[in-house]
C-alpha cells in the first residue's frame, strides 16, 4: 500500500476564488468514464474527513485544462481557511483488488508555509497550525537569543 504523490500546487488567488487549476499530467491518476469530461472522486484529509471533488476537462480546444470545479472545491477552501500561497497536495494509494476491481484511495493535504529554516520552507498541515504556533514561538525565542 504505497502512497504515490500525484501533485502539489501552491495556490493562486484564482485557485482560491474560483476553480483549482489541475495539472494535466495528474489526470493519469484518474479514470474518467468513457466519453465523459467530468468525474467525481473522494479524497481523505489529515483529519480523516472525506471530501468529494468534481474533476472536469474542456470539451473543446487544444488543451484539456483540467480543474476541480468550484462547486466541490470551494467548501474545502472555506473549511480549511486557505489563502493564496498556501498549497495542496494530492496522493493516491492502491488498497488492493476485490471482484476484479482495483481499489484506490485518494488523500489531500492543505498546508501553510510557516517559516524558512536553514533556507528551506517549513510547511505545516493547516489542521496542525493551532498546535504548531506555541512551538514556533519557542523556536523564534531560542533563535532570537542566539
Amino acid at each position: 500500500m504505497e502512497k504515490v504523490h500525484i501533485f502539489t500546487k501552491k495556490l493562486k488567488p484564482t485557485d482560491i476564488s474560483h476553480a483549482l487549476s489541475f495539472p494535466t499530467l495528474a489526470l493519469e491518476a484518474f479514470s474518467f468514464p468513457e466519453g465523459a469530461h467530468t468525474m467525481r472522486f473522494e479524497a481523505v484529509d489529515a483529519t480523516d474527513t472525506v471530501w468529494g471533488f468534481d474533476l472536469s476537462t474542456r470539451l473543446t480546444g487544444a488543451y484539456l485544462k483540467p480543474v476541480l470545479l468550484r462547486s466541490s472545491w470551494h467548501l474545502f477552501v472555506e473549511q480549511k481557511g486557505l489563502v493564496p500561497e498556501d498549497r495542496v497536495a494530492f496522493f493516491m494509494e492502491t488498497l488492493g483488488e476485490a471482484d476484479g476491481m482495483i481499489r484506490i484511495r485518494y488523500t489531500v493535504r492543505a498546508q501553510r508555509n510557516v517559516m524558512v529554516l536553514m533556507g528551506q520552507d517549513v510547511w505545516v498541515d493547516v489542521e496542525d497550525l493551532p498546535l504548531f504556533r506555541p512551538l514556533l514561538l519557542t523556536v523564534c525565542m531560542i533563535l532570537g537569543a542566539l
